[in-house]
């Protein structure tokens, strides 16, 4: 195994696919020669050719458009948006073409697609680059999304889903990209889409988060430990569809949930495993179920966005409060 960050385990993902299935193309803007304002696809133009790995137009509705063709041409698109704010010029392929291609062509179609994006806050962007929007994308059927924490996590999600027959879109959070390295296989591996992964095992309260917001679940189980509070720690991975069965398995023998999330609290995912949680298990339940998130105001300037963004002592507070119902 080589040890890699988060970004260099992305990138080898991508070599992977492009070497194992000459249908894979990797495109969008900057990903050709520069190899991605982050670099994630540096090198694989080269080694695969302009025909494989190639710049696109400044237009996301362009790019995620394009990609449907090439799905029902028989490639396997893998086509990146710069920063995942930008995705509302294409939310029509996405939404409104891709997660519909299946069931509209009466299964004779599919669209084997992984948009790939990076988003997240922490790294002080620009307006419209760090917010979160994967509840936007979950929210359709027929997408897949997916959010890893870390780099081992990432190239074996990565791979599958780019194996996969339907729409993907993997969001790669920018504050991971070179924060740690880990142990990462150089050869071939998956990782499959909608099991959650239990970082830490607990037995006093669950903490559930996806991302950045999983490091920030660590840490604070760390300093619950100090007091004598046990908190597991659950990385859902892939946060549509979720592994409810893992989580349900959690919170019998816990009891208590807070659930974590970077996005506002009216958008991510949040809301929707909280009410699943109530409807499979209110009765193990020893206290009300709580939040993490941001605020709902819209992102923060560069300026408070620490002050905006939730943190580690915000689910020590959220997990006291459980603890002590």
């Amino acid at each position: 195994m080589a040890q890699m960050t988060m970004i260099q385990a992305i990138t080898d993902g991508l070599r992977v696919e492009l070497k194992n299935d000459e249908n894979v193309l990797v495109y969008g803007e900057d990903v050709g020669q520069n190899g991605g304002v982050f670099r994630a696809t540096e090198g694989l133009q080269k080694e695969f050719g302009e025909d494989r790995v190639f710049d696109t137009p400044l237009a996301e509705s362009g790019i995620a458009g394009i990609s449907i063709g090439l799905a029902t041409q028989g490639f396997r698109p893998v086509p990146e948006i710069q920063f995942f704010g930008f995705v509302y010029e294409a939310m029509d392929a996405i939404n409104g073409q891709m997660a519909r291609l299946r069931y509209r062509s009466g299964n004779t179609q599919t669209a084997p697609i992984t948009i790939r994006s990076p988003f997240g806050g922490g790294v002080h962007t620009p307006e419209l680059h760090a917010d979160s929007l994967e509840g936007l994308i979950a929210q359709q059927p027929g997408m897949k999304v997916v959010i890893p924490s870390g780099p081992y996590d990432a190239k074996g999600l990565l791979i599958s889903s780019i194996r996969d027959n339907d729409p993907v879109v993997f969001l790669e959070h920018m504050k991971l990209y070179r924060s740690f390295r880990e142990e990462v296989p150089e050869d071939d591996y998956t990782l499959d889409l909608g099991k959650a992964d239990i970082k830490r095992e607990g037995s006093d309260v669950t903490l559930i988060a996806y991302g950045a917001m999983v490091h920030s679940a660590l840490k604070a189980a760390e300093e619950l430990e100090k007091d004598g509070i046990q908190a597991e720690v659950i990385d859902l991975r892939t946060v549509m569809p979720i592994d409810f069965d893992t989580i349900i398995q959690s919170v019998e023998k816990t009891n208590r949930v807070v659930m974590v999330q970077e996005a506002q609290r009216q958008a991510g995912i949040a809301s929707y495993v909280v009410s699943q949680i109530q409807e499979r298990a209110i009765l193990h339940l020893e206290a009300p179920i709580l939040t993490v998130a941001a605020p709902d105001t819209v992102y923060a300037f560069t300026q408070a966005e620490e002050v905006w963004l939730p943190n580690y002592n915000d689910i020590i507070d959220k997990a006291n409060k459980v603890i002590n119902f």
